[in-house]
């Protein structure tokens, strides 16, 4: 199963002192080999972020 699920978590919310907001997601290995950059919500900082995914 080429799939894995991944935890992608806000890197602006340190910067700003707040708590980091996580979400899960998956990705195909296979086809994407290099770590996942998505914007999402961010409820601390009440607006979209960039999430990146971490180990």
């Amino acid at each position: 199963m080429p799939r894995e699920v991944i935890t992608l978590e806000c890197t602006e919310a340190k910067k700003e002192g707040k708590p980091v907001s996580r979400y899960l997601s998956s990705r195909n290995k296979k086809t994407q080999p290099e770590k996942v950059e998505k914007k999402k919500y961010n409820p601390h900082l009440r607006r979209h972020t960039l999430h990146r995914e971490i180990k």
